[in-house]
């Protein structure tokens, strides 16, 4: 798939691609925009926003030659809450989907594919909605928990899910500006 031009016309209106994507993704702090933006945070720190990115792949992010699962959570939702949420990530075995890049085409069971998984989390407490979708821009509102998936499945093995607190006692978070070099120490310890 060949990335868009941000000039890109809509052929037969008015608007660009930009346009269109102003409209659909201006609720970032919306469950599947946050979990997009996350990806692209992640990506974004490790340079490896070459390729767009494929939709329902096994995997979220190539970098060198591993795998990423990019995982997203927060307090403050886009709908009206009478409390913040409680912080989990899904971590469950997913099934290969057909056209997944990077897994190979013979694997049936279900499983975990990334060679590690990045929580990212969306730390702001902010009850004003639109200050918190602003909030969600500025990096410094974002925690990040970098884990090798052998230690999940070792410590988790069929858990569908994790707490925070669970993830905080095996793993440290980190910011932005320490999310590549985790990242890296992380995956060098990987033996081929």
């Amino acid at each position: 798939m060949k990335q868009l031009n941000q000039n890109l016309k809509i052929f037969g209106l008015n608007e660009t691609i930009v346009d269109f994507w102003a409209w659909a993704y201006s609720d970032i702090l919306s469950n599947r925009n946050r979990s997009v933006f996350a990806e692209f945070l992640v990506g974004s720190a490790l340079n490896a926003l070459i390729k767009p990115r494929v939709e329902y792949n096994c995997v979220d992010i190539c970098y060198d030659d591993k795998t990423i699962e990019v995982k997203c959570s927060a307090y403050v939702q886009s709908w009206p809450q009478d409390k913040h949420s409680i912080i989990k990530y899904g971590i469950g075995k997913k099934k290969v989907d057909v056209g997944s890049e990077y897994i190979p085409k013979d694997i049936q069971e279900p499983g975990r594919f990334a060679d590690c998984y990045v929580f990212c989390l969306f730390n702001s407490k902010e009850k004003n909605k639109e200050k918190a979708n602003m909030n969600i821009l500025d990096i410094s509102f974002w925690e990040f928990y970098v884990v090798l998936t052998s230690e999940i499945n070792k410590k988790f093995e069929n858990k569908e899910s994790i707490s925070l607190s669970s993830l905080q006692e095996i793993s440290e978070s980190v910011k932005y500006s320490e999310l590549k070099a985790c990242i890296d120490s992380k995956l060098g310890s990987i033996k081929n």
